[in-house]
């Protein structure tokens, strides 16, 4: 699972948003997750149950997170921040490990969008048979068994915290010729089985039957993904809602509330500012990076501005939500090291200023979904008609506090009035 093959696979955008989404430890603690009433408590040991060949297990109830709560009439929706990661896998860069010890510290939840080949051994390869592809094709490759080792260990540790394993497929095939854009629904079903299979079977796989499993069963873990590149989504939405999915995160939206598509939440990530230019980007590192260098590899002497323009950028879009209209902040990432680790700088320190604040919950993908349905519909439809960093006018009491006016006696909303004798 070499970091060098990850990168060049998404060094050849040019435009402001093009190839929008370029992809290339301690197992202990606890974090919060969105808010509501009561947590839910860490499963007994004795509720293990071994799935398979013992790969994954059922473990019970996630610990760490909270029971969502609707919202009272009038009252303030919470800021969400969702910060993600494609292609999560342990390397020798240590930062899947490392923005686990993060998130703990800063009380913040994340999604990890792991690609089934990072626990599948180079040379079990052939297992893979992509879509449109001969069998044996990765545009990432694969990895060795210590690979396999770590980033197992590290998904174990993220979900026992609290954050989820969701999915960024295989081979990362992305462009005109042969990428994801050209699969059918059968293909993206093809390709998520194939996800699923890698995961409930890395101790066969990678010949590490001695590890502990994954604390959790996949095949009802896995309830969304972002496409490479971000290519392929109408079909991949198809796919991921005849399959009961409940979320995707594979297009571009503005900075306002979401909506359900073909019963998906669409949580895309959104366009953000880039302080000192005159256009906003994706709110990805590979999309500031493409707008800052063209290149992983770009001049040493700007590398702090970079990092610095990200962060000031993230910070200034979650400004505008926070004071304005509280729409959920989505922000991407990739484990990377472009233009000197400069990203991770600046997400690290975006975590650090974001989610420690009032009201503000860094959440995953699956634990937003979660809030959002349980809310009441017409109060997301509501919230919807607010504008990017529109506040309500008047203030969010009255914006949010239900008028329904008196219905006539007798009518089907009002019971009749007894008559007295």
């Amino acid at each position: 699972m070499a970091a060098t093959k990850r990168i060049a696979v998404g060094a050849v955008a040019v435009a402001l948003i093009a190839g929008l989404a370029g992809c290339g430890s301690s197992d202990e603690g606890s974090t919060k997750g969105a808010p509501g009433a009561k947590k839910g408590a860490g499963a007994p040991k004795a509720a293990v149950r071994l799935i398979g060949d013992g790969s994954t297990a059922f473990t019970g109830v996630q610990p760490g997170l909270t029971k969502p709560q609707r919202l009272k009439a009038g009252q303030l929706p919470p800021q969400f921040v969702v910060f993600s990661w494609d292609g999560a896998g342990e390397d020798s860069q240590k930062l899947f490990s490392h923005f686990r010890k993060v998130g703990k510290k800063y009380g913040a939840t994340m999604t990890y969008f792991l690609s089934g080949v990072y626990l599948l051994p180079e040379g079990k390869s052939k297992l893979y048979d992509p879509p449109q592809h001969a069998a044996g094709r990765s545009d990432i490759g694969f990895n060795d068994v210590q690979g396999i080792r770590d980033t197992v260990r590290e998904l174990r540790g993220a979900w026992q915290e609290g954050n989820e394993v969701g999915t960024h497929f295989n081979g990362h095939f992305c462009g005109k010729d042969g990428g994801v854009g050209n699969w059918s629904v059968a293909d993206w079903k093809s390709e998520i089985q194939q996800a699923k299979s890698f995961v409930k079977n890395w101790k066969t796989n990678a010949g590490l039957k001695g590890e502990q499993p994954l604390p959790f069963d996949y095949d009802k873990e896995l309830v969304g993904a972002r496409t490479p590149c971000l290519e392929g989504r109408k079909n991949f939405m198809r796919a991921a809602s005849e399959l009961g999915w409940r979320y995707d995160t594979s297009g571009v939206n503005d900075q306002i509330w979401p909506k359900k598509e073909l019963g998906l939440w669409d949580l895309s990530m959104q366009l953000v500012p880039v302080p000192g230019r005159a256009f906003e980007t994706l709110s990805m590192d590979y999309n500031f990076m493409v707008n800052q260098s063209g290149t992983v590899k770009g001049d040493p002497d700007m590398h702090a501005y970079w990092g610095n323009q990200m962060r000031d950028g993230l910070v200034k879009a979650f400004d505008r939500s926070y004071k304005g209209n509280r729409a959920p902040l989505v922000i991407g990432n990739h484990f990377e090291s472009w233009n000197g680790g400069t990203y991770m700088r600046a997400i690290e320190e975006t975590i650090a200023k974001v989610c420690v604040q009032r009201d503000v919950h860094c959440v995953s993908f699956r634990q937003l979904a979660d809030w959002l349905d349980a809310q009441d519909p017409a109060v997301i439809a509501k919230l919807r008609t607010l504008k990017v960093g529109q506040a309500p006018q008047g203030g969010w009491t009255p914006f949010l506090t239900a008028r329904s006016p008196a219905a006539p006696a007798g009518s089907p909303n009002q019971p009749k009035q007894e008559k007295k004798a």
